[in-house]
């Protein structure tokens, strides 16, 4: 068992299409690249009387360069997809959509299926990143080969996998057709660090760059009075300074929601925000770091 691994350096921010900030990209294995900064949708299509807020939320992000746009088809049961179809209106081009399929409908028929309606609720004729949202009880080769014969006919441009720990990874890795890998989303956050240990360290050994979700603990880790001093000394949000702490990893994108465009263009000011060593020790003292492994944690 591998223990946990300095922190990797950062690389020189990217400008990107966005107003006023300074993005930087992560490359995926195909070498396309996309922001570090992204957005989620959880929670979205849940209420009709939110749906203007959500629209309006997702094009700020878009014009500041947060084109990453993740969803899936079990969020309001596909009203989230619906939320974002709507919001990518005359746009699409401008964003790099990831969704995802219900472990219960990764057959290899069932994934090709779930993937056409979450189209459907789109309203486009491809998904840039199809994701299997959690290890299911269909035999994952047949996922994969619908993954490819998805890619194949270009309704998918990649796919990736999302809560797989490094164990189930490397059984992955064994499987025909595992070679267009594109990314692992997970869990992490402040108060979820249990990646660090060993499920980081080997995707950066197998290249393979980690979508975070849940940044923020869903807003459960604002109130801390060490992440509040943080945010204080940067003249910044708790939320954008745990934003910043995540960002402070290479190889490794985050996609937070915003219900609103205020949430959105706060959100925005992490991607300013350099953390001393200071503020990474406090936070260390606060949040503590893994001394072993972890079973990888989901929301």
């Amino acid at each position: 068992m591998r223990g946990p691994r300095d922190v990797p350096a950062r690389v020189p921010p990217q400008h990107t299409e966005g107003k006023g900030s300074q993005m930087r990209r992560i490359a995926l294995p195909s070498g396309e690249s996309v922001p570090v900064l992204g957005q989620g949708t959880w929670g979205w299509g849940e209420d009709p009387g939110r749906r203007g807020d959500e629209v309006a939320a997702l094009r700020t992000g878009l014009d500041l360069g947060m084109t990453l746009v993740d969803t899936a088809e079990m969020y309001a049961g596909g009203g989230a997809e619906e939320v974002l179809g709507e919001a990518l209106a005359g746009r699409r081009d401008s964003a790099f959509v990831v969704s995802k399929v219900l472990p219960s409908h990764a057959s290899r028929s069932g994934t090709i299926s779930a993937c056409e309606r979450s189209l459907e609720r789109l309203r486009t004729d491809r998904i840039d990143l199809y994701l299997l949202h959690w290890q299911g009880g269909h035999p994952l080769e047949d996922t994969l080969a619908a993954f490819q014969q998805l890619v194949d006919v270009g309704k998918i441009r990649y796919w990736g996998v999302s809560n797989f720990d490094y164990l189930a990874l490397t059984d992955l890795l064994d499987l025909p057709g595992s070679g267009g890998l594109a990314t692992d989303q997970v869990l992490y956050n402040l108060s979820r660090r249990g990646p660090e240990y060993d499920l980081l360290p080997w995707c950066a050994d197998h290249e393979l760059p980690v979508m975070a979700y849940s940044p923020i603990e869903q807003g459960r880790i604002l109130g801390d009075a060490t992440l509040g001093d943080v945010a204080a000394r940067h003249g910044i949000s708790p939320a954008a300074a745990a934003l910043a702490w995540v960002l402070r990893r290479d190889s490794l994108c985050t996609i937070p929601k915003a219900s609103n465009p205020e949430h959105v263009r706060d959100n925005a000011t992490a991607l300013d925000a350099e953390l001393t060593r200071e503020d990474l020790d406090a936070l260390d003292r606060a949040f503590p770091p893994p001394n072993g492994p972890r079973p990888l944690e989901i929301l």
